[in-house]
């Protein structure tokens, strides 16, 4: 039985596990996968001690991201792009990095039926969360990108890596305008804030927001007040991109139609059970 794992701090709350082990049993890989927590001050030497006792493979979550990507001796195109891994592959002795964060993110939407192609898109954030889903973005051809980010400069020089599209970038009050698609990649949904974008960006879009829950996020509420045409989480971006990390270590893409959907009950019963 070949081992896998995610690494993070906190990492009691990943679903790592259960979706990892969900894909085996369905297709008849045979794998142990397990979360560990890592020292804030000794990710790489708990990695390489993992990878010693046997493991072949890893995901890596906050905030280790970066770290993981210093560490690996060969990088696919879209780590490089993103400059963060999230999943490591460990082959003949040698470290490799990969980022699926962004193909999970366009597999959600296009799952969804949202049209990336000629759509104007509105990408708030300009941390790392961004980083990952910007390029897959670009490579899907939106007519326009306007990167929101409280610190302008962070959006500029993420709007500098773009080369393929038309993009600006300023800060959130300055996205007024009209969009078709617009992603919250800040965390602000976690403290229960909005990222600060006018409401009539979010008026007739699809938004789509990072963090994912039992319950809507407010930004996702907040969408649907301003008359979003539609609004999803995160949690099939979690799945989808999982789905390719298993196809990084395994050579085989298992079948996610179901596995979102259990996530959300599950999700719904811890929140009814901690009432």
């Amino acid at each position: 039985m070949d081992r896998y794992a995610v690494f993070g701090n906190p990492i009691a709350h990943s679903r790592s596990p259960f979706i990892h082990n969900f894909f085996a049993e369905e297709t008849g890989e045979d794998i142990s996968y397990e979360k560990i927590l890592a020292p804030l001050d000794g990710f790489p030497d708990a990695v390489r001690k993992f990878f010693s006792e046997g493991g072949r493979g890893c995901n890596v979550t906050v905030p280790f991201k970066e770290e993981a990507f210093a560490m690996c001796e060969s990088l696919s195109p879209r780590a490089e792009a993103a400059g963060a891994v999230n999943t490591l592959i460990f082959r003949d002795g040698v470290i490799s990095g990969d980022n699926t964060d962004g193909a999970g993110f366009i597999a959600d939407l296009k799952s969804q039926g949202v049209r990336i192609e000629g759509a104007r898109v509105l990408l708030i954030g300009a941390g790392g969360a961004s980083r990952g889903i910007l390029f897959p973005l670009e490579a899907e051809r939106p007519a326009s990108l306007f990167i929101a980010n409280r610190t302008v400069s962070k959006a500029e020089a993420l709007a500098a890596k773009c080369s393929s599209v038309p993009v600006s970038a300023g800060t959130p009050a300055d996205a007024a305008g009209t969009y078709d698609l617009v992603i919250n990649a800040t965390s602000s949904s976690l403290q229960g804030k909005l990222p600060g974008v006018p409401d009539s960006a979010l008026r007739g879009a699809f938004a789509y927001d990072l963090m994912y829950g039992a319950d809507p996020t407010v930004f996702l509420r907040h969408a649907e007040e301003c008359g979003a045409r539609g609004v999803s989480d995160g949690l099939g971006m979690l799945v989808m991109q999982a789905a390719e990390s298993f196809f990084d270590w395994r050579g085989v893409r298992p079948d996610t139609s179901r596995l979102t959907g259990l996530l959300r009950e599950a999700l719904a019963k811890e929140q009814g059970g901690a009432r």
